[in-house]
Order: C-alpha cells, then sequence, then structure tokens
C-alpha cells in the first residue's frame, strides 16, 4: 500500500474482481481447453469417439480433397462476399435515410429492425415459402398472366446460393441500418453546416467526410457480418437441407455431418480447425486496427 494510506490501482475494485475469478477461469476453461482440444485430435483418427492415434495432416490432406467441403468453401465465399457488399449499401442507404429526420422514424427503423429478431429457422422457413415455385413469388406471378415467368432458386443448384443470401440479407440489414444510424448521429451537425455553406453536394460530404470519420463504426460491423458469415449453418438447413445435393452446402454443415452422422470425429476437428483459422483471421486484423491504432494514438 503507498504511504499515503490510499490503496493502489491494483487493489481498487478488489471485490469485484474476485467476483468475476470464476467467471474468467469458466471462459478459459471452456474456450480455450476446448479449442485446444479441437486443434489436437484434428490431428488423430478419431471415428465415433476421440482418441489419440495421431496421423499428421492426413485430415486436412482429405478434407481439402473433398469436394463436399469444396463446395461449402465456395457457397461461404459467394454468401460472404454479396452479403458484405449488399448489406453494407443498403444499411448505409437506409441509415442516410433515416438520418434526415423523416416522419415516423421510429415506425420505418422498428420494421426494418423487426427480422433481426427472428431466428434463422424462421426466416428460413419463411423464405423457403415465398421461393417455393407451387405457391410462391413464381406461382404469383404466373397467376397475374406471365406464363414462362421462372423463379426457383432454391431447387437450382448453380443459383441455390443466391437465395440463401436474399433470406440473410432481409435479416441482416436491418442491424447494419441500426449501426450505421448510430454512427451517422455521432457525427457533428457543424460538419453537415460547413458543407452547405462551401456549396459540397451532399453525396461528396458522405463519401469523403463522413464515411472516414465512421471507420470504427464500419470495423465493428464487419466483424459482426463477418462473424455471422463464419458461423452460418442454421439458415441453409431451414431452407435447402444442403440440397440441392450439396450445392448449398456450408462449412458448419459440413462440420455437423462429419461429427454427428458420418461419426468421423477427426474430420469434423479439421473442418472446425480451420473454421477457427478463418475466424483469427478476422479478428486479428480488427484488434489490431482497434487497439494497435489507439496505442499509437
Amino acid at each position: 500500500m503507498p504511504a499515503d494510506g490510499r490503496p493502489s490501482r491494483h487493489f481498487k475494485n478488489l471485490s469485484a474482481k474476485i467476483a468475476s475469478i470464476p467467471m474468467i477461469l469458466t471462459a478459459v476453461v471452456v474456450f480455450l481447453g476446448g479449442t485446444l482440444w479441437t486443434v489436437v485430435y484434428s490431428f488423430t483418427d478419431s471415428k465415433l469417439l476421440p482418441r489419440l492415434n495421431f496421423v499428421g495432416l492426413a485430415q486436412y490432406e482429405r478434407l481439402w480433397s473433398t469436394p463436399r467441403w469444396l463446395v461449402s468453401i465456395e457457397n461461404l465465399a459467394i454468401y460472404g462476399v454479396l452479403s458484405l457488399v449488399f448489406s453494407f449499401v443498403v444499411g448505409f442507404v437506409l441509415a442516410a435515410l433515416l438520418d434526415q429526420k423523416i416522419r415516423f422514424e421510429n415506425t420505418f427503423r422498428t420494421i426494418f429492425l423487426y427480422p433481426f429478431a427472428l431466428s434463422f429457422i424462421v426466416t428460413g422457413l419463411v423464405w423457403q415459402w415465398i421461393l417455393n415455385p407451387d405457391f410462391g413469388v413464381q406461382h404469383i406471378v404466373r397467376g397475374l398472366g406471365w406464363e414462362s415467368f421462372s423463379f426457383d432458386p432454391l431447387y437450382n443448384a448453380d443459383i441455390v446460393i443466391f437465395g440463401i443470401v436474399l433470406a440473410g440479407l432481409w435479416q441482416g440489414t436491418g442491424l447494419i441500418m441500426c449501426l450505421m444510424l448510430a454512427g451517422l448521429r455521432g457525427i457533428d451537425e457543424d460538419i453537415w453546416k460547413a458543407s452547405r455553406v462551401d456549396g459540397i453536394p451532399m453525396w461528396k460530404t458522405y463519401l469523403f467526410v463522413v464515411i472516414p470519420m465512421m471507420r470504427p463504426v464500419f470495423v465493428t460491423t464487419l466483424v459482426i457480418v463477418m462473424a455471422g458469415i463464419v458461423k452460418l449453418y442454421d439458415l441453409v438447413v431451414a431452407m435447402t437441407g444442403g440440397g440441392p445435393g450439396t450445392a448449398s452446402e456450408v462449412p458448419a454443415k459440413y462440420v455437423y455431418e462429419f461429427m454427428f452422422r458420418a461419426q468421423n470425429l477427426g474430420q469434423g476437428f479439421a473442418a472446425s480447425t480451420m473454421m477457427l483459422l478463418t475466424v483469427a483471421i478476422i479478428l486479428i486484423p480488427w484488434a489490431y486496427l482497434e487497439f494497435g491504432g489507439r496505442r499509437r494514438g
């Protein structure tokens, strides 16, 4: 204790720090312990039960030579790129419109955000009905007289992933809009006044002034969206079950199939380790941008 009798900063809020120890230990044991356990057993030939019979990189070689895994990676890449681009563009445009202090703003914000309150299973089932050619969009349009109209993405292996993208955008864009709107509301009103006085077009103000100032919001939103992309599973299961065939397979479903149905834990561990690596590739640059930049500042 310092000479002035006051407790050092290490002993401040001591009771709160002690109370948090069980939570910290649980997180360390469950998360780090489970992660290390998964990585170690990904180098074994575990089948129904885990066993420490190491086979080196054999599971990873098999993984990257399996067409089903390659299809899942391709689907995840397509879903990820389209989701990032369209959710950011549509979400920012909607946020910019709501930021104009329009009437019934709260109502519109609730309507746009409501789909995010639904589970992916419910969203998947709803869009499965909407895209069903027998009673969905195709059936309605043909009933209006366009008999040659065809729109059945969930039954076409070449475009099924785009139907899943559509459902994902419907659910997630509202959250992006709210995050962007919070960032826009944090912009100083004097910036807008100065741009109007200088005669700068609004689109230039957004592009060259507002968006650069919202970098922390964009980075945080990017991490949230990409984490959701990597763990994409229930939306695919609800809409297509991975079909037609394996045309809409995704990595999370691949892991589930091999760990709980094919009874090949080693292959499932290898696939989940690759997913973990993907998450690390996302989080490390974010941590560097957020905390490294602050230290330099």
